[in-house]
Order: structure tokens, then C-alpha cells, then sequence
């Protein structure tokens, strides 16, 4: 069972300056949480129980997030705030690890996971892009990511996570090409298709299919050693997707088509987006904010 994520959280956020030049962008809040603290929880509830920050020095706060504050709770516990204390105590299980190493220089989200490799080791593992939240509100208690997890366990194929978008977007995304299907043609919903690769950012009309990649992977230990032997890429980064690209040369990958919905928190619409959705289900706030958008329209 895969019980391990790399969470790569280093980058300096500057779709979000000047928010992002004092507070981690993964650190700003949808509602009442940081952006992520769904993406952990997300990780979570699919069966990770090792969560691996690959960090910067200067977004220290994250791992501060997710340590023990034990005069703050010592002081919600003279106090009574009992409701208070839980809610700090539950950010993370007393069965899940939090664990961050550094990433020196900025080379690349493949450079990041590679970052990682000391404490995964040999074994499979997800990737969670915490800019990205998926929102399987619709399905309660199943997510995308377990789907992906049961997938690989029981294919032997990596997952990646992909969602449909609009033809005249592709160019804007990383595009799957599917085995033996015609263009355009992929999984449906919560299943798995055959990949041959990836594109960067195609043309409408060379775009191999309309899939893009989401930000969710499940991967074999096999990656680090195809990362170590990837050359930079795009931007004089070492990518992902190169490395991807390697290893369906070696063995079978597989595009995952996600049920829910993304929101990209890295942009600031898709925050608002992601903002809107959260606020609107909220337990506590729902009601009162659902009043005031109708308010304000």
C-alpha cells in the first residue's frame, strides 16, 4: 500500500506578490485553512501516512504549521477552548509524519522531487502539487487520489491525474497522448487509459488529446533514478514530464481522468474560485456567505 507524498512547497509564489514576499503562498487561507492544509488532508484521506515537505529556507512557516505550538495549546487548555485545542491538534493525525528537507535552488519541479528521494527510498509514492486543490465534495468519502493509489496497486501502471479541458486551452497545459485511441478520446470519469507521453503547451489543432494534467501523480521509486539521469529542460529546469516521458519506455503509465473539480490556487482567480466553493459548504460561515454573495450580485 502506498503510504507516502511528496509535497513540493519551495516555490517562491510570485503569481501571488506582493502577498507572497512574507507569507508562503501555500499559506494563505481558502476560508478558515491554508491552502495546504487541504492538500494534506486530501493525502490523508486516501492512506498517506508520510507526508514529505521539500522546502525553502525562506517558507519556514509551513513547517512550523505543522509542528507542535505547545504554549499555545497549553494556554487553549487553562483557558477551556477545548474546541479550540482540537481543532490545532487535528491539522495533523498522531499516526501521520510530517517530514521537510530543503531545496537548495530552484531547478525544477523534477529537481524537487528528487529532493525527496533519501526518505521514500525504493518505494511507490504520490506527488500533490499544493497549489492545486482537488474537490471531491460530491463524493464523500472516496477521492481521486485513493482511486489513483488502488490503481497502481492493482494495474502496476503509474497514475497521472488528468481533467478535460477546452480545446482552444490546450495550449496553456501539459496534454497527454493516449495508446491507441483516436484524438480526443480518453477514460471516462474515475478511470484509467494508456499513456504515450506528454506534450507541453501544443497548438489546438496538434494537441494529441484535450487531457490535461492536473498536478496529482503516482509513482514508482524507478523515477528518482530516471530524475538523477534527466538533463534540464524547459526553462533550465529539470521536468517531471521528461522524466515521465522516460518511463513509459520502461513501463506502463496510465492517465487517471479525475471526478472532481480543481482549483488553481496559485492564480488569483482560481483562489477566488476555490474560495467561493469552500466558503459556500462551509459548517460554521455557509449560510451567512451564500447571504452575501446573493447580496452583492
Amino acid at each position: 500500500m502506498i503510504r507516502k507524498a511528496v509535497l513540493p512547497v519551495a516555490g517562491l509564489g510570485t503569481r501571488f506578490l506582493p502577498a507572497s514576499k512574507s507569507i508562503p503562498k501555500e499559506m494563505i487561507t481558502v476560508v478558515d485553512k491554508p491552502v495546504i492544509q487541504y492538500v494534506v488532508d486530501e493525502a490523508v484521506a486516501a492512506g498517506v501516512r508520510e507526508i514529505v515537505l521539500v522546502n525553502h529556507s525562506a517558507k519556514t512557516a509551513i513547517e512550523n504549521y505543522f509542528d507542535v505550538h505547545y504554549e499555545l495549546e497549553t494556554e487553549l487548555e487553562k483557558k477551556g477552548k477545548l474546541a479550540l485545542l482540537k481543532v490545532l491538534r487535528d491539522i495533523v493525525p498522531p499516526d501521520v509524519r510530517v517530514i521537510s528537507v530543503r531545496q537548495g535552488k530552484p531547478l525544477g519541479l523534477g529537481h524537487a522531487v528528487l529532493c525527496a528521494r533519501e526518505v521514500i527510498g525504493d518505494a511507490p509514492f504520490a506527488v500533490l502539487l499544493p497549489d492545486v486543490l482537488v474537490d471531491n465534495a460530491a463524493t464523500p468519502g472516496q477521492t481521486d487520489l485513493g482511486h489513483m493509489m488502488a490503481a497502481f496497486e492493482k494495474h502496476g501502471a503509474s497514475q497521472i491525474m488528468v481533467e478535460q479541458v477546452p480545446r482552444e486551452r490546450v495550449d496553456q497545459y501539459g496534454i497527454v497522448s493516449l495508446g491507441g485511441d483516436a484524438p480526443g478520446a480518453g477514460p471516462g470519469p474515475g478511470e484509467s487509459a494508456a499513456m504515450t507521453g506528454v506534450v507541453e503547451k501544443p497548438k489546438p489543432d496538434e494537441a494529441p488529446s484535450d487531457l490535461s494534467v492536473v498536478g496529482r501523480y503516482v509513482l514508482p521509486g524507478r523515477i528518482f533514478e530516471l530524475l538523477a539521469q534527466t538533463k534540464p529542460g524547459a526553462g533550465n529546469e529539470i521536468q517531471l514530464t521528461d522524466a515521465i516521458a522516460a518511463l513509459i519506455k520502461e513501463q506502463p503509465v496510465e492517465a487517471y481522468r479525475m471526478t472532481g473539480k480543481t482549483y488553481d490556487c496559485g492564480s488569483k482567480v482560481g483562489y477566488l474560485q476555490a474560495t467561493l466553493a469552500y466558503a459556500a459548504r462551509h459548517p460554521e460561515v455557509g449560510d451567512a456567505f451564500r447571504a452575501l454573495v446573493r447580496q452583492y450580485s
